[in-house]
Order: structure tokens, then C-alpha cells, then sequence
């Protein structure tokens, strides 16, 4: 069985492995997307504070004080693989009742584009523990993280661990959240490049990229801000968690006018369509096992826009 770990405790488990990247002088266009190394400073006066992401704004910036690199930490390199028999490209048809459409490269490698990394999708049919081990080994030389996850009902997670164990240090537990299934992490190759292995059900390997893989990313760049905002909202109807664990239940928020906002949690939490349509995650903490409509409650903003 699967040793189970805190949330917290997991987080900065993976956190320590984490570490910002070396910095270096990037050519101007090049360093748009990556952190502020240092102060950035002409004429006596400081034009850009160090841990900032570069934009647009910034980069004309320093063009107009005649610089033409700036001392950045580059964004992460962050490989995704899917691993499954089963999985089906999207655009080709499902061969039999076993079989689901490859979700997770697509979800999660735009997830890691979103929290500011270069994300490279990978899709692998591995008959072997050999084959998968071939091709996680060739995508070290391009990945400063690397995020793998399989199959819905997670029969290829075994697969998985048994070839991390062979590259590198990985550990397998499960976090004290509500549905999830089995994750690990560790460090493997000569680089020991830190790697994740997510719930192969897309609903929870996306949670688990928001709660962890997303902080990891934005450490690496630098960043002070690599938790997303969490607000008090005013929930608008009745939501149950289990005593024990912590759940994320997938939310619209919405604003009333009046300073306060509320929250919806959305009907038929096991649908993928609500990882769509969600702006926020309403925080279930492990201590109580339901929440009544009218409660104040913690929501994890997705985005920042409401309806």
C-alpha cells in the first residue's frame, strides 16, 4: 500500500528539489518569459527589480537604456510524458472498450506553459519497461523537470516507478487529497533531473500540477509569487469534503457588488467539462467532512476574471 503524506509536507518535499535555475546574460528577445536575475539599474536609478518576469513592457524597457541582454534566470525545460497502452492519440479512433483518448500531454504541458515553463509533450506506447526507460533517458538531455503520468485507472503507474527506480532515487506515496490516486517523485540521470509521476485521471493530475508542479516550476524561474492567490468567498451552495483529507472541489466564482464574492461549486465533479468551465477551487480542509451553503470559505483562484 502506498504511503500517505500531507499536503504541506509532500509540497515542500518537492520544493527542495526545485531549485532556482543558474542565471546567465540572455540576449534581449530571447529573455522574454524568464526572471529578472538581478537589479537592473542605468543612470543611478534602478529600472527592474530582480525576481520579476519579463514582458513586453519590460523588454522595451531595456532597450531604451541601450542594453541589449539582461542578467535572467531562464524558464524551466519541463518534458511531459504519457505512458500507456492503452492511450489513444486524439484524431484516430478508439480500438476497443479499454482504451481512452491520451488527455494528460495536452492538459498538463499547456498547464506548464501557463506557470511560465517551456513545455515538450511526449505520447509513448511502451510494450516494455525498456522501451519507456529508452525514451524517459532521451529526454533528460532537454528537460530541468521532468512530469509523467499514465492511464486513467493508473494500471501503468507500476510500469513507471519500476523504471525511475532504475535511473535515479524515487519515492511512492499518496497525498491526503479527496480521489487521488498514487504519486512519486525523485531525482534520476547523471543530472539527477527532478521528476514527477502524477494520477493518470486528468482531474486529479491537473490538481496535483496546480498544488505542486506549478510552485516547482516557479521556483526554478525565481519567482517570489509561485503559489496561486487563494481569497474568502461566500459559498452559495452545500459541498462535502472527507474527514481526513483534503478536497478541491471544482467552483465558478462570481462577484456581488457588494466587496464579497461567492462561489458555486459545479454539479458533476467526475466530469471533465468542469476542469473547463472552473475559475477556482473551493479548499474542503480535512478537518470537517462537509460544508453548508452560507459558509466563508477559501477558494483557489484559477483565474483572475469573473463572472
Amino acid at each position: 500500500m502506498s504511503e500517505t503524506i500531507k499536503l504541506s509536507e509532500f509540497a515542500n518535499e518537492l520544493l527542495a528539489l526545485a531549485k532556482p535555475l543558474a542565471a546567465f546574460d540572455m540576449p534581449l528577445m530571447d529573455a522574454h518569459g524568464a526572471t529578472l536575475a538581478v537589479d537592473v539599474t542605468a543612470n543611478n536609478r534602478t529600472l527592474m527589480k530582480s525576481g520579476s518576469r519579463i514582458r513586453s513592457t519590460q523588454i522595451g524597457l531595456a532597450a531604451s537604456a541601450g542594453l541589449d541582454h539582461l542578467p535572467t534566470r531562464p524558464q524551466p525545460r519541463v518534458v511531459v510524458i504519457s505512458a500507456g497502452a492503452d492511450l489513444v492519440e486524439p484524431g484516430s479512433p478508439l480500438r476497443d472498450r479499454e482504451d481512452e483518448y491520451e488527455t494528460n500531454s495536452w492538459l498538463l504541458t499547456t498547464a506548464v506553459k501557463e506557470a511560465g515553463a517551456v513545455g515538450y509533450r511526449v505520447h509513448t506506447i511502451p510494450e516494455t519497461a525498456e522501451q519507456l526507460k529508452d525514451v524517459v533517458e532521451d529526454q533528460l538531455v532537454r528537460a530541468d523537470l521532468v512530469v509523467i503520468c499514465g492511464e486513467s485507472h493508473d494500471d501503468s503507474f507500476a510500469l513507471i516507478y519500476s523504471v525511475l527506480q532504475q535511473l535515479g532515487q524515487v519515492r511512492e506515496l499518496t497525498p491526503l487529497i479527496k480521489g487521488t490516486g498514487k504519486h512519486a517523485f525523485g531525482s534520476i540521470g547523471p543530472d539527477r533531473t527532478p521528476v514527477v509521476v502524477l494520477p493518470g485521471d486528468p482531474i486529479y493530475a491537473y490538481i496535483s500540477t496546480e498544488l505542486f508542479v506549478r510552485p516547482m516550476i516557479r521556483s526554478m524561474l525565481g519567482l517570489y509569487d509561485i503559489h496561486r492567490p487563494v481569497i474568502k468567498a461566500k459559498l452559495k451552495n452545500d459541498v462535502v469534503g472527507e474527514m481526513g483529507k483534503t478536497s478541491f472541489v471544482r467552483a465558478v466564482l462570481s462577484d456581488e457588488g457588494s466587496g464579497m464574492r461567492s462561489v458555486s461549486a459545479l454539479d458533476n465533479q467526475e466530469d471533465l467539462v468542469t476542469l473547463s468551465d472552473a475559475t477556482g477551487l473551493i479548499v474542503v480542509p480535512d478537518s470537517v467532512s462537509a460544508l453548508s451553503s452560507g459558509a466563508e470559505v477559501e477558494v483557489l483562484l484559477l483565474e483572475r476574471r469573473f463572472n
